[in-house]
């Protein structure tokens, strides 16, 4: 009779088992769920002290008199509007993440404590975010000119990792149209995408010769644009070399991007240049140019936002299974990703220039700009080229290795 007891209380056990294991499972998707949500609060976050920046910059120094009262601010407010109000804001901000980052860092499952912060405590984080917001308000303008200076640097890694992003996306967008010879649907609808690519970014470039560089004078926009040309077809033939064989598909998406940032460089030059397509802009203003601005604040937080959750593209360890009590993304990365943006949106409201005086609903525009959009873009161009390269030469030094091995091996034998 006891062995039956004991028999019937296994049963039991092993019974309830599954049960207990569907609860636990259900949890952790609803904790998921929950962590996942929290990064777009972390972005409406971000794109709120955006449009703060904005207004220090361009109304600060006339809507808010509180400034007038604190003597980092200068007489009249001066030092806490237009540059280096952006400056404080962007200090604020950037301490909020890099706090954040320090408290959620390394934390890799569920049901740890730094998720639970992670995603909740939303008042608290709030009133922190105030108060880190209000505190460079009152450092002296020494430090915050300081600050700039290492945001110069923090906003180039931020282009980095971003430039980074953008191109294991394409790889992983032309595995994913053009994975082997046998889809031929895949292959097909792939080959039609990287015409379309192909097709766009040659119509760019007799735009941009045609709106920007449509005179002699304007040899540095020809400049840009031909280099922009040449760079397309040592893309082109290079993934198509055979060796390489890599398609048409990478290559396309890549040249589309990098005739985009040769274009937003030639759009950043200062109004005053004769090929700048700035002043016929400013001569209509109006909503044209608060709906540009707008469109370009929304597109630093999606740019923000897109790098920070994919910390799996900077993962040194791509195999490793996920489990379900896994976090859904790396926080750590994720807020390291957003301080550095905070140093990012502040460079491109003071257009990259520390002592300039940047005008009223103007972003990213000036000479620093369109130098470091040049460079970006030579820089994307020289990245994916070598990560084309790269295998090539790589196998390469395996054979020739193995072949050494082999001679050194024939001649002991002999």
């Amino acid at each position: 009779m006891v062995e039956d007891n004991i028999d019937d209380n296994e049963v039991e056990q092993w019974g309830e088992f599954p049960v207990v294991l569907q609860q636990k499972s259900m949890e952790y998707s609803i904790i998921s769920k929950r962590s996942s949500r929290a990064r777009y609060s972390y972005g409406i976050i971000f794109l709120i002290t955006n449009l703060i920046a904005w207004f220090v910059r361009d109304y600060g120094e006339r809507v808010l008199p509180l400034l007038h009262y604190s003597k980092a601010c200068g007489n009249g407010g001066s030092e806490c509007s237009h540059t280096m109000g952006v400056l404080r804001v962007s200090l604020g901000c950037f301490i909020f993440f890099l706090v954040m980052f320090l408290t959620t860092c390394f934390t890799s499952k569920l049901c740890d404590v730094r998720n639970v912060w992670h995603s909740g405590w939303w008042i608290l984080k709030f009133v922190v975010l105030i108060i880190f917001t209000v505190i460079p308000f009152f450092i002296p303008s020494d430090y915050i000119q300081l600050y700039g200076e290492f945001a110069r640097v923090g906003a180039g890694v931020f282009l980095i990792l971003q430039l980074i992003s953008v191109i294991e996306f394409i790889t992983w967008w032309n595995n994913y149209w053009m994975p082997d010879e046998r889809k031929k649907q895949s292959c097909s609808l792939g080959l039609f995408m990287s015409t379309v690519c192909y097709i766009a970014s040659i119509c760019g470039i007799f735009v941009m010769y045609v709106l920007y560089a449509s005179k002699t004078s304007c040899i540095l926009n020809i400049f840009f644009i031909s280099w922009t040309a040449i760079l397309l077809v040592v893309m082109m033939a290079v993934s198509l070399h055979s060796k390489v064989n890599r398609g048409l598909l990478s290559s396309g998406i890549m040249a589309s991007y990098v005739v985009f940032l040769c274009w937003s460089a030639i759009r950043s030059e200062p109004a005053t240049q004769k090929c700048s397509s700035q002043q016929q802009n400013n001569a209509h203003g109006g909503w044209t140019t608060v709906i540009g601005f707008l469109i370009a604040i929304c597109a630093i937080v999606m740019a923000t936002f897109s790098t920070g959750i994919d910390s799996q593209t900077f993962q040194f360890r791509k195999d490793k299974v996920q489990s379900e009590d896994d976090v859904p993304y790396k926080y750590g990365f994720f807020h390291l990703v957003f301080s550095l943006g905070a140093m990012y949106f502040a460079m491109l409201f003071i257009s990259w220039n520390l002592d300039g005086l940047p005008r009223k609903w103007s972003i990213d525009v000036g000479w620093a700009s369109t130098w470091v959009k040049i460079v970006n873009e030579w820089f994307a161009a020289t990245v994916y080229l070598w990560k084309l390269i790269f295998p090539v030469v790589r196998q390469t030094k395996v054979m020739d290795h193995e072949e050494t091995e082999q001679q050194m091996n024939n001649s002991t034998s002999v």
